[in-house]
């Protein structure tokens, strides 16, 4: 308690040095010089004129230290009986070349992207992935249907959409591509480019629609995509609210700030170092699913 009555302390009676102290645990390319940017209250913007890039600090720089054989990821599935571990070198490897899959469809830094999957590792890839090249990934939780993905396309007006032939839930298995399908028909913004991640478990595949991409086809000789540099206020991602009384309303993360306080909170709130194993009861369409599944333990 007394570590915790001191760090507070140090948060309200200078918060300027105190943020600027968390953000020392962040890889930058550029360091900001300034914590908070308070000039346009209640509109505030963390770490003006710092630059860096959110998939580099939960990837690359790992690698960089030595640590590239370290479990970085564990996908531990009930529902097919498979236990899979990702090292940072294989996340690293297979992010940068799902991101450079984005890039030659043109996706670039600022674009959107709606990620609609259920809990397998392309959904973290894919997340990261729009990190590595500056796009911003607003990542739909699918257990929406067709008109609630609609309205977040529309809001969004995303140019790629990454998915999978379906989700697999105790007793049933649920189809992705006939709702994706009919998102994209009630769309005013459709995206141009769909991917898909083809599950055996489920039907349905990337071959069925017409100009569809199928995930593992497209990454087999897919050239690996370089980080791109973006600015501490530029957006991370977009999740929306869940629209239960009224318009879902899209909340934006930016980068600098988010890697700050994600960093921060796993060795201050949690206790969590390196080489701890940190599980999360979330999906990836929740906040707590990005925060604490893909970024902070990260």
């Amino acid at each position: 308690m007394g570590k915790y009555a001191d760090a507070f302390e140090s948060s309200i009676s200078d918060r300027e040095a105190f943020w600027l102290d968390a953000a020392r645990a962040v890889d930058w390319v550029t360091p900001p010089a300034k914590a908070l940017d308070d000039s346009a209250a209640p509109l505030y913007r963390w770490y003006p004129g710092g630059e860096l890039n959110t998939s580099v600090n939960a990837l690359d720089r790992h690698v960089d230290a030595g640590n590239g054989d370290r479990a970085a990821l564990i996908w531990d599935s009930a529902m097919v009986g498979e236990v899979r571990t990702y090292s940072y070198t294989r996340l690293l490897d297979e992010v940068s070349r799902f991101a450079g899959v984005l890039a030659a469809q043109g996706v670039t830094k600022g674009d959107r992207v709606i990620v609609y999957m259920p809990m397998i590792p392309e959904a973290a890839i894919a997340m990261l992935a729009c990190a590595r090249i500056g796009a911003v990934h607003s990542v739909v939780f699918g257990g929406f249907a067709a008109p609630e993905l609609a309205t977040r396309i529309d809001d969004a007006q995303p140019v790629a959409l990454i998915t999978a032939s379906g989700g697999i839930e105790p007793g049933r298995n649920i189809e992705y591509l006939p709702m994706v399908a009919k998102a994209l028909e009630l769309s005013e913004f459709p995206p141009t480019t769909v991917i898909v991640k083809d599950r055996e478990q489920v039907a349905g595949s990337a071959a069925d629609y017409d100009g569809w991409l199928d995930w593992d086809v497209e990454t087999t000789d897919a050239a690996p995509a370089d980080a791109v540099t973006v600015a501490a206020t530029d957006p991370l991602y977009v999740l929306y609210t869940s629209g239960t009384t009224g318009k879902p309303k899209g909340v934006v993360r930016d980068n600098g700030g988010h890697a700050v306080a994600m960093t921060w909170s796993m060795a201050n709130v949690y206790n969590i170092n390196a080489g701890d194993v940190f599980w999360a009861a979330s999906d990836v369409g929740w906040v707590v699913g990005h925060s604490y599944i893909v970024y902070a333990p990260l």
